[in-house]
């Protein structure tokens, strides 16, 4: 299914909207540091000091500014987008979600004012308004495309002249499941570990917040993030096996947090000297820092893989009744199944 011209101007307003209002967060924390790098070190947990307010935003949210700025680029270029559009409103209701009780908790007013709180709850109530709207811009504004028919839908029907949705191609698409499934294998361990540290009191914090987790005005819960990005991980993962369409742009934003998880341990580790020392380390401490390099290593090369155009997702099919008209090749009616004499 190919989106109509005016869903994909919807749906590009729409990432418009979430890209300025992440941003201009992002501007407002931008403006309590010196320098733009300090900002980047807040979020990677080096230093919180350097800042004249405490901080509203994370990393994620730098990585949602990008994946809502390429999805409506991208929907205004192609009108074989919808994929990407379900995936950004995807992210963003599964991100934005806890805000809602989060931001209601008695114990974030002891963080931030009542002001700078209910601009928040206003914006965590309107990006997910949006993350919706982007997912029934996808599903209202589609329209036959060229691998469908109206007269008889179960079978292809192809033009050249129009683009179709891609798939991975088979290379791709068994090094995304391998790639996917163990970056969700590896959150998911260290997810266990950190229960097994927890013993069972406090732990259900990771996922629902509290005033023992430190957690900026628009962060995501600690859990709730990497349970959301495992799973998600793991649909993308299968998704890609069986060369799903929607698998490229998910793995895609699957793949940009986990360089931003990655890139945040990484950057911690060289600040902190810990992977010139690594042999020096206790071993859990190797696996965590370990870890961080695959994860950056693994969201890296997804993204170089899935970025590059797939194969169409109609390649290989075999051609039905109307192939004719599609091609502008044939005239008059299909060929009748039992032709007569001299046919």
């Amino acid at each position: 299914m190919t989106l109509t011209r005016g869903a994909r101007i919807t749906g590009a307003v729409l990432c418009a909207a979430l890209a300025l209002a992440v941003g201009a967060w992002i501007v407002r924390d931008l403006t309590t540091v010196d320098d733009p790098l300090d900002l980047w070190r807040v979020w990677t947990g080096n230093d919180r000091g350097n800042v004249s307010a405490p901080p509203t935003t994370t990393l994620e949210d730098l990585v949602l500014f990008l994946v809502y700025a390429t999805v409506g680029f991208a929907v205004l270029r192609s009108p074989v987008a919808a994929a990407a559009l379900v995936a950004a409103g995807v992210i963003t209701l599964a991100v934005r979600l806890p805000g809602l009780w989060v931001l209601s908790s008695s114990w974030m007013g002891l963080r931030a004012g009542d002001e700078l709180r209910t601009r928040a709850l206003y914006f965590t109530f309107a990006a997910i308004g949006l993350g919706l709207g982007l997912l029934i811009t996808a599903a209202a504004g589609r329209r036959a495309g060229p691998g469908e028919s109206a007269l008889y839908p179960a079978y292809p029907v192809y033009a050249a002249h129009e683009r179709t949705p891609t798939r991975p191609t088979q290379g791709v698409s068994v090094l995304a499941f391998l790639l996917l499934s163990a970056a969700a294998g590896v959150l998911a361990a260290w997810e266990v570990h950190t229960a097994t540290q927890y013993r069972g009191r406090g732990y259900p914090d990771r996922f629902t917040g509290s005033e023992s987790v430190l957690l900026p005005l628009l962060g995501t819960p600690p859990g709730w993030l990497t349970a959301v990005i495992v799973v998600l991980a793991l649909v993308a993962a299968f998704g890609a096996l069986f060369q799903a369409v929607y698998s490229r742009p998910l793995g895609l934003v699957v793949a940009a947090f986990l360089l931003a998880v990655g890139g945040r341990g990484v950057d911690m580790a060289l600040r902190n000297e810990l992977i010139p020392g690594l042999g020096g380390l206790p071993t859990r401490d190797q696996l965590l820092v370990l870890s961080w390099l695959f994860e950056l290593t693994v969201g890296l090369v997804l993204v170089l893989a899935l970025a590059r155009r797939g194969q169409s997702a109609w390649e290989g099919a075999v051609p039905g009744p109307g192939y004719g008209y599609a091609q502008g090749g044939g005239s008059g009616p299909p060929p009748p199944s039992s032709p007569p004499p001299g046919w």
